[in-house]
């Protein structure tokens, strides 16, 4: 059965078409700016532009870095590239840069053999900055439209294959692998090319590599590329490298699924041995990982278990709801049956003893919280991971509904800003979900008050915008589900130590299928002041719908103010709406930050809020969009059309 997302991941790819065209590419970040009469950082890139060129082109990676005053400066050319051609790239980014990213103190710029970066941090090898820069691109639409399937689960393989390779049996020196397999006669051989910046360890390239597709690489497309400063993917159905081969799958017929297991044999000798072909796997934390076949790094199929709790909760629900109610429910059918399942029995179900030990018999003082469904508990594994252990109240019908949703969606989407699922508990009548325990707790418990969000500077502020649209695309586009949230909030905004953001709560989640882009509901379910009009007034709920959820948080987020405070003379939309309009809506940032913020960010976050809060779902932009807008100063903004419902 093919994919619900391919339909969806069409319309996007034709609207980012004409922005993937062609190179450069600019991402610019928020470190901080120089004012425009200072000449020091400016005259550091140029001593550094001098010499890193030549540096680059003339090492055994095509790799330089250097430091100049208060810049740090890398460069990296593809690995397929000559000499000469690797130091002109890398010359004319230094050119292009400073102007694409004008006084911006972080800054990328993409070519298409090679990448410039400078920073005002220091970046070592062991830091964590692999995705400190990630700009991905989809470029064609429903060229797989006769076997999406088996189109993705070739891509994933040779993406893994290529991945393997790069990682473990390239040289040190220059960690870069290509790869090809053939596909079909209306799709003869696809491509694909990974790399990482030298001086990293196979494991932590091969690291870099596997969070960069758990960001949610596109695999229907007819190419696609992810950018990171220190590790890069990219996939096409025609060539694109200069060099040879180095990962050659065997050749795919329909319905055999992936490629064969084992690459064909390679020429080039290996300085290290790696496996011959990976097979998909998703890292699901505390060192556990989950095989995956067909897949890779971005989706984790439900366990067995799972499957059977799903199917008796369905049978269930069938015999205690009416008909109108059923009704409603028609997107479920889209969830997976046992036969679907690919896990283990042992994968995710956790013992209760182990659970009560945790959380001390759900002890009062380990009480994180407590809603319409039960309690939630902290509470720490035997092998020290912390967790947070959901208990289903036995009065709770609507909670039975929950645990169901949550249990089919969650335990199937794998992404960095999504709460993460580790297990399952049905013993001695307890109906338990444990999730990933995420220390700072709800964006609303600090947002909203008023000693602690001063904690929220204007980088964790764009940090937590950024992240939470990134998990709303993956749920959106790039997942193998189309999954629409409902629910989207501060309080179902979870903050890990490092302030980053894990969407969670999918309680009131929908699945939607194949060619399905809305649905209707009687029952109309949600939060006042997040809701969108369409869904409040016709119970029409869409992709869109969570479009103007995100659009809410992000003035939220912005001013610091509570979209439905009964305490303000207007409503929050209203009042940014009034002062968008007069040219000063910048008063109504948050005072907290101490005007930290970048007033070009600020205006564009702001911009982008106002466009998600049309009152016409047509007007307002899909995730995919919104990342770009949000992560690229390059990118031209269309304006804000009409006045956001009050």
């Amino acid at each position: 059965m093919a994919q619900p997302a391919v339909l969806f991941m069409a319309i996007v790819a034709i609207l980012l078409a004409p922005r993937a065209a062609g190179y450069p590419w600019a991402v610019c970040g928020n470190t901080g700016s120089f004012a425009a009469n200072d000449s020091t950082y400016l005259a550091s890139l140029k001593s550094v532009a001098a010499t890193l060129p030549g540096n680059a082109s003339a090492s055994p990676g095509l790799y330089a870095a250097a430091q100049a005053g208060q810049v740090w400066v890398l460069g990296l050319c593809r690995g397929d590239v000559k000499a000469t051609s690797c130091s002109a790239c890398l010359a004319q980014g230094f050119q292009d840069l400073p102007s694409a990213c004008a006084y911006s103190k972080d800054a990328t710029m993409y070519y298409e053999t090679c990448f410039l970066h400078y920073s005002n941090l220091h970046f070592r090898v062991s830091d964590e900055t692999e995705l400190r820069s990630v700009f991905p691109v989809i470029y064609s639409a429903n060229a797989t439209a006769e076997e999406p399937d088996r189109f993705a689960g070739v891509v994933a393989a040779l993406l893994n294959a290529t991945a393997d390779y790069a990682a473990y049996n390239s040289s040190r020196t220059r960690p870069y692998a290509s790869g090809l397999v053939r596909f079909s006669r209306e799709i003869p051989e696809v491509y694909s090319w990974a790399q990482c910046t030298p001086g990293l360890t196979p494991a932590r390239c091969r690291d870099c590599l596997s969070n960069m597709m758990q960001l949610g690489m596109p695999l229907y497309s007819v190419g696609a590329r992810l950018l990171g400063i220190r590790c890069s993917f990219r996939y096409e159905t025609k060539p694109f490298l200069d060099g040879p081969v180095m990962v050659r799958l065997p050749a795919t017929s329909a319905g055999t699924g992936a490629p064969a297991p084992a690459p064909e044999s390679l020429p080039t000798p290996a300085p290290t041995p790696a496996p011959a072909m990976v097979t998909p796997v998703a890292a699901v934390g505390g060192g556990r990982k989950y095989s995956v076949p067909g897949m890779v790094l971005i989706i984790a199929l439900p366990t067995l278990a799972a499957a059977n709790l799903i199917a008796a909760f369905i049978i269930w629900r069938k015999r205690q709801r009416s008909p109108a109610q059923a009704k409603e429910k028609q997107p479920y059918s889209s969830y997976p049956t046992e036969a679907d399942d690919t896990e283990s029995v042992d994968s995710m179900l956790m013992d209760i003893s182990i659970l009560r030990t945790a959380t001390g018999d759900f002890a009062e003082s380990k009480k994180l919280g407590e809603g319409g469904f039960g309690a939630v508990f902290q509470g720490t594994l035997p092998d020290g991971e912390e967790i947070a252990v959901k208990r289903l109240s036995k009065s709770s019908t609507q909670g039975v509904e929950e645990l169901r949703n949550e249990l089919a969606l969650v335990a199937k989407l794998k992404h960095k800003n999504l709460v993460r699922l580790v297990g399952v508990c049905l013993e001695q009548q307890e109906r338990l979900l444990v999730y990933e325990f995420v220390p700072n707790r709800s964006l609303d418990k600090i947002l909203f008050d008023v000693e602690r969000r001063e904690q929220l500077d204007w980088g964790k502020r764009l940090r937590i915008i950024r992240g939470v649209a990134r998990g709303l695309q993956y749920l959106h586009e790039d997942s193998q589900l189309k999954v629409v949230h409902r629910d989207l909030k501060p309080s179902n905004v979870l903050l890990d130590a490092g302030m980053n953001p894990k969407i969670s709560d999918f309680g009131l989640a929908r699945l939607f299928g194949r060619g399905q882009t809305q649905g209707v509901t009687s029952r109309v379910i949600g939060t006042y002041g997040y809701m969108a009009p369409e869904y409040v007034m016709g119970g029409n709920y869409s992709v869109k719908s969570d479009v103007f959820s995100f659009g809410v948080m992000v003035l939220e987020i912005l001013t610091g103010s509570k979209s439905s405070d009964t305490t303000q003379s207007q409503d929050l939309l209203t009042m940014i709406w009034e002062h968008w309009t007069a040219g000063t809506v910048l008063e109504e940032m948050d005072p907290r930050m101490n005007s930290s913020f970048s007033e070009s960010d600020a205006m564009r976050c702001i911009q982008v809020g106002l466009m998600c809060v049309q009152e016409n779902p047509v007007d307002r932009p899909v995730m995919s969009e919104v990342g770009m807008m949000l992560g690229s100063h390059t990118i031209s903004l269309g304006a804000p059309i009409k006045k956001p419902p009050s």
